[in-house]
């Protein structure tokens, strides 16, 4: 397939030597499901790959900064518990995809870079390759991601939509009030993560 221009992120799984077989499939599961939730957000397949035993590889269209959707990753994974954690790599470049959306087999220097800054993250880590003000918002994100709870997980993973939803929505679906759920949000700094995603993003 001709190469075209796309926002790689690779990730593997911490410490996912002391994981079960269960929890590992359970950990790659909430991952897939957050890049389902992803899709519908570019409404575009992403790819979920497992690759390497515990990681996983998404690839978006175009130049997206891919910050929100490795937060969504993050949030996904975490609301299974504090024993699940990913470092996330980001690159932007050309690529060729299969025709089957197996990214293993894709190629480009998307993916080459990804990788190759996967292997130098250190534990818990989120960076983008290209560097600058995303590299810098992405480790500040992945600092302030790695201190969630469960419970802020599963408040903050809708809200991270481009469009989210009403926190009262929300808090129905959890089963809280939404006392609860803004008490969750305020915890997992959403209103300032917003408020970045919202400034990185503007065309």
């Amino acid at each position: 397939m001709p190469d075209q221009t796309v926002t790689v992120l690779a990730g593997d799984l911490v410490a996912s030597t002391d994981l079960t077989t269960d929890d590992l499939d359970l950990a790659l599961d909430a991952l897939r499901a957050a890049a389902t939730l992803i899709e519908t957000w570019h409404a575009t397949p992403v790819h979920f790959t497992r690759n390497r035993g515990d990681g996983w590889q998404i690839c978006l269209p175009g130049t997206a900064p891919g910050i929100r959707e490795a937060l969504a990753l993050r949030a996904g994974l975490r609301q299974q518990g504090k024993a699940y954690e990913t470092r996330i790599a980001i690159a932007t470049g050309p690529a060729a995809l299969p025709e089957n959306g197996d990214l293993n087999r894709a190629s480009g220097p998307a993916f080459v870079g990804a990788g190759h800054l996967l292997d130098r993250l250190s534990d818990n880590a989120l960076d983008h390759a290209g560097g600058g003000a995303l590299s810098a918002t992405l480790i500040l994100a992945g600092q302030i991601s790695q201190g969630w709870t469960p419970a802020q997980a599963r408040a903050i993973l809708p809200m991270l939509a481009p469009a989210p939803p009403i926190q009262s929505d929300v808090a129905a679906r959890n089963g809280i009030t939404r006392q609860a759920i803004q008490q969750a949000l305020s915890g997992a700094a959403y209103p300032a993560l917003a408020a970045a995603l919202s400034r990185l993003e503007q065309p």
